[in-house]
């Protein structure tokens, strides 16, 4: 049942999608003007939906694997499990079934840096994983706190939630970046009949790539934006799972270890999946997690 919810929900976001692009370029008479020019828009824009949700899919399905090659992530197996990796087993545990979630896959990753993540493509098929820095800067509570913001992130479907927004964005910034580009190869070969051959097919593809690059960056602010709104409900669910005070405590003691703990450069990739991170000023448009001083005030407020 999950997962023809899973693909109902793909094939609406895909059908709301596509629409809404039909519509916006109607209603700016791109249409009549693609047309005009011998392009098929509709093709392009299925094209174009079925290419950026796609790749986003695709991205989600191989989530684990990425994740575990890039982190270097050392998954515990429960049949041989002991000491800390038993006891980090059975909180995971406990926490899994106060959500409602099956036991899912749990690692650990060798970072000086106090953080955690989770991923995978369905709460049937997830990953949660820490650091050792965690592990040796957090007492049993605080790791308590972290452990149920990431099961709630799982729980929550946020993986599949993200990915739909991502897809969406993705669509969005290849159609109007090859249709922008299309236009303007399109006037500046008119001013150059030299550069109506092959030029002008470079000009375009060149043009298109630095489209997509300013489209993607203006799109990946409303894909950060949706992500630090997610971030305040997994830390509600965290607080239902832990208690509000063990996520507080969390929250608080990676504020003092962002400071001046260093940061694992190898995580940059995956920063959206971890439990915090890092920016200020301009960057705070671009950032995956809200400041941390807000989420604590959110805690406190009980504003969630």
């Amino acid at each position: 049942m999950a997962l023809f919810r899973r693909f109902g929900l793909f094939a609406i976001t895909n059908i709301v999608v596509i629409s809404t692009i039909a519509i916006l370029v109607r209603v700016s008479g791109l249409g009549e003007y693609l047309e005009h020019s011998g392009i098929s828009y509709s093709g392009l824009l299925l094209f174009c939906t079925i290419w950026g949700m796609g790749g986003a899919f695709i991205s989600l399905l191989l989530s684990k694997i990425m994740v575990k090659m890039s982190m270097g992530v050392q998954i515990i197996d429960p049949k041989n499990a002991s000491g800390w990796q038993r006891d980090l087993l059975v909180r995971v545990q406990r926490l899994a079934q106060g959500a409602g979630l099956p036991m899912p896959e749990v690692g650990y990753y060798q970072s000086p840096e106090i953080n955690a993540f989770a991923t995978g493509p369905s709460r049937d098929s997830a990953l949660v994983a820490v650091s050792t820095g965690l592990l040796n800067g957090m007492d049993s509570s605080e790791v308590d706190g972290v452990l149920g913001h990431e099961l709630t992130h799982v729980a929550n479907g946020d993986m599949v939630t993200m990915t739909l927004v991502q897809g969406v964005v993705n669509s969005f910034v290849f159609f109007f970046a090859w249709i922008v580009s299309q236009i303007i190869a399109s006037q500046l070969s008119r001013r150059d009949d030299e550069g109506r051959g092959g030029g002008g097919f470079f000009m375009q593809y060149m043009i298109q790539q630095v489209l997509v690059m300013v489209f993607g960056l203006l799109g990946s602010i409303v894909v950060a934006y949706v992500s630090r709104a997610r971030e305040f409900r997994a830390d509600a669910g965290g607080a239902k799972l832990a208690g509000r005070e063990n996520m507080i405590r969390a929250l608080e003691r990676l504020k003092v270890a962002f400071s001046h703990d260093p940061i694992d450069q190898r995580g940059e990739s995956i920063a959206a999946l971890k439990i915090s991170n890092r920016g200020g000023g301009l960057a705070s448009l671009f950032a995956t997690h809200p400041p941390l001083e807000e989420r604590i005030a959110a805690l406190r407020a009980r504003a969630y």
